[in-house]
């Protein structure tokens, strides 16, 4: 009987100039992110009552996203999941807003989360971050 033993599994990292694009798309976004925390801000600064708790709520996710987006780019095949989560995300709110056009800022958030789903997936190809999940995947090696 021969023994199995795992090893990592074998992937080919992207290239320098490519995984170069991904993470300064992911920075970008993250920084874009960060300007609308500061237009969420007089959001909540202009909101009635009635409205104040959600335009805070809705304000302070930018942060968490601003986040993930700068630890995916910073390290883009270690934290596995952001990508995807970020993914699903931006695009069930852009459907959604595709949806419902005729409501106010409707076609601001296809526009601006649109963008974010195109730019978070082309970095995504780009710094081949579905890697992230490859210490997950064992292979057994051979004898």
């Amino acid at each position: 009987m021969t023994a199995t033993h795992n090893r990592p599994y074998q992937v080919e990292r992207p290239s320098t100039r490519a995984d170069q694009i991904g993470r300064v798309l992911m920075g970008v976004d993250a920084l874009l992110t960060l300007g609308a925390l500061a237009t969420g801000f007089a959001l909540v600064a202009a909101s009635d009552d009635a409205h104040l708790l959600t335009e805070m709520w809705r304000t302070l996710g930018y942060i968490i996203f601003a986040g993930l987006w700068a630890i995916i780019a910073v390290q883009p095949r270690r934290q596995w999941g952001i990508w995807e989560l970020l993914l699903v995300h931006k695009v069930a709110i852009t459907a959604f807003a595709l949806f419902n056009l005729n409501v106010e800022g409707g076609l601001q958030h296809v526009l601006i989360d649109g963008w974010l789903v195109v730019s978070t997936g082309l970095a995504y190809v780009l710094c081949r971050g579905w890697q992230a999940w490859r210490p997950l995947l064992q292979v057994p090696s051979q004898p």
